[in-house]
């Protein structure tokens, strides 16, 4: 076994690979980038060395740095965790030549599964079903809308070398084909520098299955049973479940021994996941399943397989890796209870889930109620260089109700403020008839768009009562002016006034409406008003962002955090407002409206008009990359484009001005 790894990634993943080889007494190095210096996975390695600027293509892309420090620090081996380099078959090689152990699979595996379309002929030359489509070498643009009119629409444009979500486009008709190939193209340049495409039929009520396999360098083989994914925004998964609900068991005999058929047919060694997209009937059963990728590398979601099987998968790595056999043959392997996983994102579900950047100023998650896998703390910052997850909240139960109710009670213990995030967006998911009965597909979201995101309401008047009482408690703790001094006068904040009580006013701005709260204090009790509704408050006890108080008679318990103007408030919901300085707006003119500006720092990818072009209301204007996701701006009327303030290639600020343009006359 090895003595010393080094992991060449950053986040959770890392965190979780730390954990395995420190219970292995294996010693671990850390590599960061400038952004990554005070991050959770460097403060838990035993070494930990700097690579570069905090873009991953001048740190965490750079394989031969990473091979460098590797030889330095005296690892034996490199665990490339997912993304990154997890699927690079040139870094492979490169750890070979230099006596390191790439914890991977071969890199032929690598190359054979990481051309979409060469993995197609692989799977079809072993038998394994593949769903009726284009995976040629012929990419002339005409040749493929023939192609594509051929097959049929709705269909599927895919980077070949893409993954993740990224790369791929949902076509409706022939009209849409030309401009969604070239988004596509784009995109795939972009992201994996190849813009080779291939076709697929999309298929009607798809579930997103996938088995997990492993195999070893003595040829034994094996699954450790499948995954649902169905659950998706932008092709993106978001909540994961082992065994996927109404699998029967042959079915899944049938899916499992395509995948191991799969491995086998390419030598493969170590962890890797044979996904399939599954035809299903009216109740979500499914049936047909057709080959639709291999990612050779551990996934985001491999800790419900964990559960269910009571598994280490990584440690499953090391010793594969280490050239031992696997720990256990398909027939000791077995599957028991039910696991779900939730993906926790900064991400704004009512703005399309664009992602989104600050700090964690708090940050409490329950470790008690389910197992957390994260990168980040408290007081971490979730920045633009990299994905915005927060953390994997991974429930079991010993079967899918109370897996179910594990998930939902450990979502709303969930607390975080400082950034917007979908944890209310995932309890709704979870708490939804259709997903408790399992009628799953990869439309879901899509088909429930109006339960799961409904329109927002005004934050209900007492947890914006109770969020006056914490902010009055901040502000008299950050009156004391001399804290050696208990006894110092300037220190006390019992609010007392002579012959009156205190009074204090706060204005909010709640999703554009002003709302106005009087709070007063008498004798440690507080009283807030709003217009005719009044809250009374005591036994108030405020701990960092936690408070606790006794309102109208019944005890409540939440978060109340305030950064500058904003005011997050975690009370079974997440609420947001911002405080106003009512004398602020003195003086200010209101702003005009012909100008558009960035929803979020990000790279400019493409321009598509020039100032004094004539533009409609919807047309794309240019496209921003940020967060790995491309965001296409667009005119909000009819007008003339006045000013295009950036490049391709320009790096925007979140709020700058992108285009200004005229409203035609």
């Amino acid at each position: 076994m090895f003595k010393k790894i080094l992991i060449a990634n950053r986040g959770e993943i890392a965190c979780r690979v730390i954990e395995t080889a420190r219970e292995m007494a294996i010693g671990t190095v850390a590599v960061y980038s400038d952004a990554d210096a005070k991050s959770k996975h460097v403060a838990l390695a035993d070494e930990a060395v700097h690579i570069g600027p905090p873009a991953a293509s001048e740190s965490y892309l750079l394989g031969q740095k990473i091979i460098d420090v590797a030889l330095e620090t005296g690892a034996q081996a490199i665990h490339p965790g997912y993304g990154f380099l997890s699927e690079n078959a040139e870094f492979a090689d490169a750890c070979a030549r230099a006596g390191l152990v790439f914890i991977g699979p071969p890199a032929d595996a690598i190359r054979a599964m990481g051309s979409k379309s060469e993995a197609k002929a692989v799977m079809g030359d072993a038998g394994v079903p593949l769903v009726p489509g284009y995976h040629g070498d012929n990419q002339d643009a005409e040749f493929l809308h023939g192609q594509a009119d051929e097959i049929g629409y709705p269909l599927l444009i895919k980077a070949s070398a893409g993954g993740g979500g990224k790369g791929m486009r949902l076509v409706e008709k022939s009209g849409d084909f030309a401009a969604s190939l070239e988004s596509c193209r784009r995109e795939a340049r972009n992201s994996f520098g190849d813009d080779h495409v291939l076709l697929e039929r999309f298929v009607t009520r798809p579930r997103h299955i996938e088995m997990q396999i492993f195999a070893d360098s003595h040829g034994n083989a094996v699954h450790l049973f499948e995954r649902d994914c169905s659950v998706q925004r932008r092709h993106q998964k978001v909540l994961e479940e082992a065994p996927a609900p109404g699998m029967s068991e042959d079915l899944r005999k049938q899916m499992g021994d395509a995948a191991v058929a799969a491995a086998k047919a390419i030598g493969y060694e170590g962890a890797g996941t044979v996904e399939f997209i599954v035809e299903t009937d009216e109740d979500s059963v499914p049936g047909a399943f057709f080959f639709m990728e291999m990612n050779t590398r551990l996934q985001v979601e491999h800790p419900v397989t964990e559960m269910v099987t009571d598994q280490d998968l990584v440690e499953w790595q090391l010793r594969v890796a280490a050239g031992e056999v696997l720990p256990l043959l398909q027939d000791q392997i077995n599957c028991s209870g039910h696991a779900i996983e939730a993906r926790l994102y900064a991400e704004d579900p009512d703005n399309d889930f664009l992602p989104a950047i600050g700090t964690l100023h708090h940050l409490h998650l329950p470790e008690d109620k389910a197992r957390i896998d994260s990168g980040v703390r408290s007081g971490d910052e979730v920045s633009m260089h990299y994905d915005p997850m927060i953390a994997k909240i991974i429930v079991h139960g010993r079967d899918r109700n109370e897996a179910l109710r594990r998930m939902e009670s450990a979502l709303q213990a969930s607390q975080i403020a400082g950034v917007t995030t979908n944890r209310d967006f995932l309890a709704a998911v979870v708490r939804h008839p259709a997903f408790a009965n399992a009628q799953l597909n990869t439309g879901f979201i899509a088909n429930y768009e109006v339960d799961l995101l409904p329109e927002r309401e005004a934050v209900p008047s007492q947890t914006l009562a109770l969020a006056v009482v914490a902010l009055l408690q901040d502000r008299e703790a950050a009156k004391s002016v001399n804290p050696s001094d208990p006894w110092s006068p300037w220190n006390c904040t019992d609010n007392w006034r002579l012959n009156d009580s205190s009074h204090t006013t706060f204005h909010f701005d709640d999703a554009g409406v002003e709302r106005q709260f009087a709070a007063t204090i008498v004798n440690g009790s507080v009283s807030v008003s709003e217009g005719g509704e009044s809250h009374g408050f005591e036994n108030i006890c405020r701990s960092g962002a936690e408070i606790s108080a006794v309102v109208d008679g019944r005890r409540v318990d939440a978060v109340v955090h305030q950064a500058h103007a904003a005011v997050t408030i975690v009370d079974g919901m997440t609420y947001r407002v911002n405080e106003l300085d009512p004398m602020r707006s003195a003086g200010e003119e209101e702003g005009g409206s012909g100008r558009l500006t960035a929803p979020m720092p990000g790279k400019v990818t493409a321009v598509h008009v020039a100032a004094g072009d004539t533009v409609t209301e919807g047309q794309a204007l240019l496209i921003l990359e940020a967060m790995k996701m491309e965001h296409t701006i667009v005119a909000p009327i009819d007008g003339i484009v006045a000013s295009v303030r950036y490049a391709v290639g320009d790096q925007v600020a979140e709020g700058q001005d992108l285009v200004t343009f005229e409203e035609e006359a």
